[in-house]
């Protein structure tokens, strides 16, 4: 777990913990007070039945707690203000459990409960520090021996960047490997030629052959202003991009930093949420999208017959779409246009008054009962019940090579509903697109919860105020 990809460390550190789990449980199982713990929660009185359960309970704890997310190379320090949380939190949840069976009159039982419950979650915290412990200590020994780091390129020439370079190879523990470094038009190489890679043009190509993990935009002053191509080529969520702050972020704490010893470096990438909101999240969407499909069968049955009555052509309209990480699906709505409407035209946007909406489609695309099949595509997981809106291939490709930053649109789910649906209009030019995807953009940097809420509740009013189309 000391080289690995995210996926494999995440791996390796989850069946870590689970052999630390095991064991605690054999430990306590030992003193034979599992039996006063779990019997009165209704369990078998199974030391293996239990044991399944201890273990389940506290690897999904652990999960939403947020103990397998960043784990490369993360401070012993932080470590253990984590599984600090992440022990808290279980003894929080099986107190609540262990004293809803006892009489809270019974000051006995309940001391009782208190005096089993709290060692037992002392001991599970100890056994997970000690071997998350043991786990950093070995990671960092890796990482001073040059095993095990993040393969990483500077773009910049300058002496910024040659700076930053001779730091992260001088100082292995901060867990990087510099490849070499991308040169920038008009920069003043100070750096050796044979470290240059190539011209940031391109970057693209060679990155994703290099299989890069981190990408440090060292730039000199007055070359500042060309990061953003850097930015805007860089579309996977498993790349982090660092950038050197402006005064005026450092100072108003807008910027989130690192320090490389001394010099601090600005994150670039998504405010991810945390584990436990993105289950809420799937949840949600897998529940409501079935709901809906049930409750509203009729109305599906009733709108493909009408659909199918006034024009010619089939009910359901399939159309390929690009959804998270650029994955094709495809997509449904009812056919709300003439049969084959863009056979002659190609891929073009919808106008005011479209010669090619039927009168039955300008009515569903007003209420947006022609989106009602895309719960489908809730269902099946290729879409959410907010997001950006999915875009055709077409569209994507085109737009990827003339707006800065619009791949980073595809890092998340695209959705029914989004915050630019109802804070903008539908696209009728480039500019139009290029304004809504400033409103993607600040979907994907603050997605949470809270913002789903609030976008759901807007698309309400929307919906009953006809404002589609």
């Amino acid at each position: 777990m000391f080289g690995l990809n995210q996926e494999r460390e995440v791996a390796y550190t989850a069946l870590a913990d689970g052999l630390v789990l095991s064991f605690v449980w054999l430990l306590f199982a030992s003193t034979n007070q599992w039996v006063s713990l779990y019997t009165p929660l209704g369990l078998p009185s199974s030391i293996y039945v239990v044991g399944l359960v201890h273990l389940l309970a506290w690897m999904t704890v652990s999960l939403f707690a947020g103990m397998y997310q960043k784990l490369f190379l993360i401070s012993r320090i932080d470590e253990v203000f984590r599984v600090g949380a992440t022990t808290l939190l279980g003894i929080v949840a099986f107190m609540i459990l262990r004293l809803s069976t006892v009489e809270l009159t019974a000051s006995d039982s309940v001391f009782a409960a208190i005096s089993i419950v709290l060692p037992y979650g002392g001991l599970v915290g100890s056994g997970l520090l000690i071997n998350r412990l043991v786990i950093r200590t070995i990671q960092r020994s890796y990482a001073k021996r040059g095993k095990g780091l993040h393969r990483a390129v500077i773009v910049g020439t300058g002496s910024t960047a040659k700076m930053i370079g001779e730091q992260l190879t001088q100082y292995k523990t901060l867990g990087m490997q510099v490849l070499g470094y991308y040169s920038v038009n008009g920069e003043i190489p100070e750096v050796e030629k044979d470290d240059i890679l190539g011209d940031v043009e391109e970057f693209r190509e060679m990155a994703a052959d290099m299989n890069v993990k981190d990408v440090i935009i060292a730039l000199e002053k007055e070359q500042q202003e060309k990061w953003l191509p850097v930015v805007s080529s860089v579309d996977d969520p498993k790349v982090t991009l660092k950038m050197l702050p402006d005064f005026h972020q450092m100072v108003g704490g807008y910027a989130k930093t690192h320090q490389i010893f001394g010099l601090p470096l600005v994150d670039i990438q998504p405010a991810d949420m945390p584990t436990w909101e993105w289950f809420i999240k799937r949840s949600v969407d897998v529940l409501a999208s079935a709901l809906v499909l049930v409750v509203l069968l009729p109305l599906i049955v009733v709108l493909a017959i009408l659909v199918r009555l006034t024009s010619e052509g089939p009910a359901i309209y399939k159309q390929k779409r690009v959804g998270k990480h650029g994955r094709q699906f495809t997509m449904y709505k009812f056919r709300s246009m003439v049969n084959n409407a863009e056979a002659e035209t190609g891929p073009i946007w919808a106008t005011d008054d479209d010669p090619r909406v039927t009168k039955v489609g300008s009515w569903l695309r007003k209420t947006r009962l022609d989106e009602i099949p895309q719960f489908f595509n809730v269902l099946f997981g290729d879409m959410s019940l907010v997001g950006p809106r999915p875009e055709r291939p077409h569209f994507v490709k085109k737009y990827e090579r003339s707006i800065p930053l619009y791949s980073r649109r595809l890092r998340v789910k695209p959705g029914i509903t989004g915050w630019a649906q109802v804070k903008w209009k539908y696209d009728e030019s480039f500019d139009d697109v290029k304004e809504r995807t400033k409103y993607d953009l600040f979907y994907v940097e603050n997605i949470s919860l809270r913002l789903d809420v609030k976008i759901l509740i807007n698309t309400l009013f929307v919906v009953l105020r006809a404002e589609g189309k």
